[in-house]
């Protein structure tokens, strides 16, 4: 069973799931209680039985599509909702809003074997921290699931390679390349979305410009905050879009 997703096929240098942002490395004194959503009885099975092993790690509860678990994850307020994207009656995207306004300190990674990047687009807009292809070992979804709890964002290195493309093409689009400024954000908050959009952790942030990492860690929910958006992943999104960080 630990072998049951196969292995990573396209992997960054170190074979790894792509990760965004910090592990803040404190010790949780609670498991991370998980919520599982798939619509195949066997795979959930399969999750459940893998991730018992864990002993950080407890699944509180599982659903088979995307209205159920808008339900589940209301009652049970999942620390993370492990879902997959297409399923039948709700999708596992349109699922996503909901369940954040449902139990919005609940973090969504989907687990999917849709490699579109529309797919991957959509889950972001709608929240999601991770977004992770079924092919994926178990013992790199249990790994997953420990580092979107301490902060992290997760995706699948062939979907990162796809959204950095895209973001390149995005902007080679326009002839215009000046820096379009943030308005809402003070000038220290531009500087550390410039270092997140980079995929600098909070550590690396605070050494860059000589600050302590918590008070890196409030600029980055001020900048969550203002920009009104869900993730680190999301302010990379944003960083690219409005041309605060060029990829050349």
């Amino acid at each position: 069973m630990a072998d049951s997703f196969g292995p990573m096929r396209d992997e960054d240098a170190d074979g790894d799931v792509v990760g965004m942002g910090p592990n803040e490395g404190s010790p949780r004194k609670e498991p991370i209680r998980v919520l599982v959503v798939d619509d195949h009885a066997l795979f959930r099975r399969g999750l459940e039985i893998v991730l018992a092993a864990e002993e950080d790690i407890q699944v509180v509860g599982e659903a088979g599509d995307g209205a159920e678990a808008v339900d589940k994850a209301a009652d049970l307020l999942p620390d993370i909702v492990l879902m997959d994207v297409r399923m039948p009656k709700r999708g596992g995207i349109e699922a996503c809003t909901s369940i954040k306004e449902v139990a919005p300190s609940a973090k969504i990674i989907m687990l999917t074997i849709s490699d579109e990047e529309a797919d991957l687009y959509d889950a972001i807009k709608a929240g999601a921290t991770g977004y992770l292809l079924k092919e994926i070992s178990t013992d790199e979804v249990a790994t997953a699931i420990r580092a979107v709890a301490d902060g992290q964002s997760q995706i699948s290195p062939s979907m990162a390679s796809k959204l950095l493309t895209e973001f390149k093409s995005m902007i080679q689009r326009t002839d215009e390349r000046r820096l379009v400024p943030a308005p809402r954000l003070t000038d220290r908050e531009l500087e550390v979305l410039k270092l997140v959009a980079t995929g600098m952790n909070n550590r690396d942030i605070a050494k860059e410009l000589f600050i302590s990492e918590n008070t890196v860690k409030n600029h980055v929910r001020n900048i969550l905050e203002k920009l009104q958006l869900h993730s680190r992943m999301e302010a990379v999104v944003y960083a690219m879009r409005e041309k605060i960080l060029e990829i050349r």
